[in-house]
């Protein structure tokens, strides 16, 4: 008898790439495979070669499409799930493998829509897939969850992806989910794995992340005579040209000469012949940059090969292994093989820090209302009044009327933060009456207290995605664009520039028996967090070669102490400091001070 025969295993994104990969092993180890995807076709094709893996084993598999399927669709995935429960009983297997590569730029010039969408789709997509299979699973059933090395975490350090945070923040938080839900599903005997493969050979990365990473390190100097925002621009119609034959190559040159020519006003023959020149040259270095990153990424690997869509496959199918999945249950297998060396991100240690707030103007934005929040903000606040700074806050029109009253002894205003626009508008307006704003400090408040996060509805779990991952990232975003004006379509306006954002929470829970599912949970956004903060910094030092800086403050600590506001106060302060710009530490664990 095959391995998996009499099994029924749904993988997402199984159209094309490793998500066939992985229905085939389990084809051929005798599993009926359901795929999905957003496109028809590939996913028809698949099924054919699929049925024909079932034909050769003789397992009396079967092979169900549902094409249209995009993982964030709420509808779309409880529908399926329901109609499985009907049509076949129980769903033994679900990986989550369905992934985009969403914006590859730097954080200040990702559209947030794109941003959102790459969050929905990695993150949401994951969640209500899972929560969503529980319907029709039964104990000894497997959640595998396909996430990303660069989200990991080594003692002191935290990697970032530069031109990827939404994909950064989205693995993170993929990986603690992950963690989460092998706390809550133990009972129900259901086992939760998830799996770092490390580079993988895909389309996905030499056609579209190595080029876009290459592309984007083109866009942000400028090349020849194309302004950083022309680089973009052409960058747009010469990408898709890459591996194509001589032919296909010279025509799309020569349109995308011709397009510029246009913007530029360009006419005489000289100019556009030059032109053709440039945008060729631009081709060529993209195309040397993305093997030099690709060369660079396999020199950390000890034999120097990324893995075959078919190992991951393999070892998908072996943590779905009975066994091995008892064993492994609840754990991030940190499959890839890269040695990246990082500097040190984090840290529990707050350096002293004499600088002080003289006349400088430091904005709240407050997305909290529990009283502990609010006194924090309180104590923030007067702290940095006492130092000579100038305080504005603006805080959510969500929060309690109680909350709002308790700050409308600062300068404040109460605003959508997850309207963009209306966060930006505030911004400029805080800068015109107050002066140019030096710090930026974003208070998330705590994460709501609920009993399980697999029994979130849709839209609560959609509202704790918008709180600690989507509103900062858009009280990030306006951040760069109020320290650096401009500067998101022309990158040279960074260098050398100061300004800093400072996001506090969410907090560990607090009190003498916490439970490891009660941290679980919080560390699924925290874990969103870091990788992201990590990511945009490494953009604004090493990349834009600015000052601006982004720091992240995780209150509470491990065994359920009250967080000290002193301490993130000491933080903050030092935050202010020209010490803290050349630090490679943007992790702060205030309280996690062992004696």
């Amino acid at each position: 008898m095959l391995k998996f025969q009499g099994k029924v295993a749904v993988i997402t994104g199984s159209g094309t790439g490793i998500g066939k990969a992985i229905a085939t092993k389990f084809a051929e180890n005798g599993a009926s495979v359901v795929i999905l995807g957003r496109r028809k076709e590939p996913l028809e094709e698949a099924a054919k070669e699929l049925q024909d893996v079932i034909t050769n084993v003789k397992s009396n598999a079967f092979v169900k499409i549902f094409a249209g399927v995009d993982v964030s669709d709420e509808v779309g995935i409880s529908s399926m799930f329901d109609e499985l429960k009907k049509s076949v009983g129980t769903v033994d297997i679900v990986v989550n493998n369905a992934g985009v590569s969403g914006p590859v730029t730097c954080f200040a010039n990702s559209p947030m829509t794109e941003f959102k969408s790459a969050v929905a789709i990695h993150l949401t997509g994951t969640f209500w897939t899972s929560v969503q299979a529980l319907k029709a699973m039964k104990a000894g059933s497997k959640i595998i969850t396909i996430s990303t090395f660069f989200a990991e975490e080594r003692p002191l350090e935290q990697r970032p992806y530069r031109f990827r945070s939404p994909y950064t923040a989205s693995q993170g938080a993929k990986n603690r989910l992950a963690e989460a839900m092998s706390w809550e599903l133990t009972q129900k005997g259901i086992i939760s794995i998830a799996t770092n493969p490390g580079p993988v050979h895909s389309d996905r990365i030499y056609k579209t992340v190595y080029p876009k990473a290459a592309a984007e390190f083109m866009r942000v100097s400028g090349f020849e005579i194309l302004t950083p925002q022309e680089v973009e621009q052409v960058n747009n119609e010469i990408l898709p040209l890459m591996g194509e034959d001589e032919k296909t190559v010279k025509e799309g040159i020569k349109n995308a000469t011709s397009k510029m020519a246009k913007i530029k006003g360009i006419t005489s023959e000289d100019e556009i012949r030059n032109l053709n020149t440039t945008i060729t040259s631009l081709l060529s270095k993209i195309q040397q940059i993305a093997e030099k990153v690709q060369l660079n990424t396999s020199k950390m690997i000890a034999d120097e090969q990324f893995l075959s869509q078919p190992q991951v496959a393999e070892t998908v199918l072996a943590l779905c292994d009975d066994e091995i999945s008892k064993i492994l249950n609840g754990k991030v297998i940190p499959g890839d093989r890269v040695f990246y060396p990082v500097k040190p991100h984090i840290t529990s240690t707050i350096p002293e820090s004499k600088a002080d707030f003289g006349s400088k103007v430091v904005v709240f934005t407050v997305d909290a209302s529990e009283d502990s929040d609010i006194a924090r903000v309180e104590f923030l606040a007067q702290n940095i009044e006492k130092s000579g700074g100038k305080i504005v806050i603006l805080f959510s029109k969500n929060i309690l009327k109680e909350s709002q009253d308790r700050l409308s002894k600062f300068h404040s205003h109460s605003i959508d933060l997850t309207n963009q626009d209306e966060v930006m508008r505030w911004l400029k307006t805080a800068t015109e009456k107050a002066g140019a704003i030096s710090m930026i400090i974003h208070v998330t408040g705590k994460v709501p207290s609920f009993p399980k996060i697999t029994e979130l509805s849709r839209s609560q779990w959609d509202s704790v995605v918008d709180k600690f991952i989507l509103t900062p990232a858009i009280i990030g975003q306006e951040c760069l664009g109020t320290f650096v004006p401009g500067g998101a379509k022309n990158p040279p306006l960074f260098k050398g520039k100061s300004g800093t954002m400072v996001i506090i929470g969410p907090d560990f829970p607090v009190g003498p028996k916490v439970t490891g599912a009660e941290r679980a949970k919080v560390d699924v956004f925290r874990g969103a967090l870091r990788p992201f903060t990590t990511t945009v910094n490494q953009e604004l030092s090493d990349v834009l070669k600015s000052n601006v800086r982004m720091f992240l403050v995780l209150p509470g600590s491990v065994d359920g102490t009250e967080p000290n506001n002193e301490r993130i106060f000491s933080a903050v302060k030092y935050f202010a400091s020209v010490k803290a710009v050349s630090s490679s530490e943007v992790i702060f664990y205030p309280d996690e001070i062992r004696s």
